[in-house]
């Protein structure tokens, strides 16, 4: 069945149903809603609405689905897969007045906290009172928090301390069919019924609109210990990784940058420190952290002693915060510096953390068959390896029909390697056409059935994750 037009007459009612301020149809508007960080995509929807409360998108979401509008809830538009675009045109939901830090509950360690607070913000809020919010995505000062539900992000922090969905204890989220629910319940431990706030949590909007979200907070660490370690070769860089985990070291952070994607970031950043020398392929960017900096060095002594038997260079030791928020400011740059390179095609790979070095051998090999670049980064501590595919001089023809082919190869590579096609950006639209290299049908029959039961009109979110 076809969706319907967003004509004169339905924009009236939406001015009716949500108020003239909060529909919007100039087109400078729609088009800023119609792109992301993926790629060069854009979809231009038909309105942009702006609701500010959950009735209102409760509102919508029934004038939506009574008349068959597509809809596409967006945060902050800083997705790598396509996942918030309007590929249907329709209804652009914005999420961005939902910006409320609720509560921060300190005797329980948990906040309520709407979809639209910027990631870094709210973060910074709870170390106010001494308490932490891991998930840190690489683009934690502009995106959203509901963005990082709806695609279960990790982040560097991941490796100690998880992703997204282990810090998600309730969601309020609104249905296709209007319907406000609550997905479960302010507790540490839930055995009641069917996990719904699991189930929602990295669903990419394709199930529910989420209006707010109840997170679970750690005691602030008091201390950090962050070092640079340079590698000769970058496959030596990968198998170091499992070894520092198998000597009983669990860091914090432990982050993979190929000599490519430090060298453009340094082109890139004002004021950046000169940490490439001749010869060094590959950096691990390790951190740890804890409240006993004795301990903290004992546990930097390790690593050092792993790292040396894989053929580590003079190690760089971040000697004051400054010197910390330098690097760490170079590693988060680094998407964006190859973007400013290139046209590039961004890959969301991860395997099992022992089998990165047949990963990115095999990456490489896939790149000279092809005849393409890559430059590689990552959360190597969770196996999750960002692969750049750089557009360079490749014509056409290769770029549109043979590259598909390559990543196609890449992601059958994770997939015998004990891996998958996406770690924390999502399927979105961008990789739904893979999804066959890990699913068998039975099983993409049986998401495609939840995805029916939520929304049997199919307006929400039309388009994504599924081939």
């Amino acid at each position: 069945m076809p969706y319907s037009p967003i004509n004169v007459d339905r924009v009236a009612e939406l001015k009716q149903l949500l108020g003239p301020e909060n529909v919007h149809t100039d087109l400078e508007i729609r088009e800023e809603h119609g792109h992301d960080y993926t790629e060069d995509f854009q979809f231009t929807p038909d309105v942009v609405v702006t609701p500010g409360n959950t009735e209102e998108v409760s509102l919508l979401m029934k004038w939506c689905n009574a008349h068959h509008i597509p809809i596409v809830p967006r945060g902050a538009g800083t997705g790598l897969s396509g996942g918030a675009l309007p590929i249907e045109k329709g209804v652009c939901l914005s999420m961005k007045r939902f910006n409320k830090i609720v509560e921060i509950d300190t005797r329980n360690l948990q906040a309520t906290v709407e979809p639209g607070v910027i990631n870094q913000v709210f973060q910074e809020a709870v170390q106010e009172k001494n308490l932490f919010y891991p998930p840190d995505p690489a683009s934690k000062g502009s995106c959203s928090l509901g963005g990082n539900w709806a695609e279960n992000a990790g982040g560097p922090k991941a490796v100690k301390y998880g992703v997204t969905n282990e810090y998600l204890l309730n969601m309020e989220v609104v249905l296709p069919d209007g319907s406000i629910i609550w997905t479960g319940a302010n507790v540490l431990k839930n055995a009641t019924g069917y996990n719904l706030t699991q189930l929602i949590a990295g669903s990419e909007g394709t199930l529910g609109v989420i209006t707010k979200g109840v997170v679970k907070l750690r005691p602030l660490p008091k201390e950090t210990k962050l070092i640079l370690v340079p590698f000769n070769s970058a496959e030596d860089a990968c198998a170091a990784v499992s070894a520092v985990f198998r000597a009983g070291v669990i860091p914090s952070a432990m982050e993979f940058m190929e000599r490519d994607a430090i060298q453009f970031t340094l082109d890139v950043v004002d004021d950046a420190p000169n940490l490439l020398k001749e010869g060094e392929e590959a950096h691990l960017l390790i951190e740890v952290d804890g409240n006993d900096p004795d301990v903290l060095f004992r546990e930097l002594e390790q690593i050092v002693s792993v790292v040396e038997e894989f053929g580590s260079g003079e190690i760089r030791f971040a000697e004051s915060n400054a010197e910390k928020e330098r690097l760490w400011h170079i590693r988060r740059k680094v998407g964006e510096a190859v973007k400013a390179h290139s046209v590039y095609k961004e890959e969301d790979t991860v395997v099992p953390r022992a089998e990165l070095p047949k990963l990115l051998k095999g990456i490489k090999d896939i790149g000279k068959h092809y005849g393409f670049k890559s430059v590689c980064y990552g959360h190597a501590g969770d196996g999750n390896l960002h692969v750049n595919i750089l557009r360079g001089h490749l014509s056409d023809k290769q770029w549109l029909q043979e590259i598909p082919l390559a990543i196609s190869e890449i992601f059958m590579l994770c997939f015998s390697l004990g891996g998958t096609i996406s770690g924390e950006h999502g399927i979105g639209l961008v990789q739904k056409e893979y999804m066959d290299i890990v699913f068998d049908e039975a099983n993409l029959a049986l998401q495609r059935n939840i995805k029916d039961l939520f929304d049997p009109n199919g307006i929400l979110n039309p388009g994504k994750i599924f081939p």
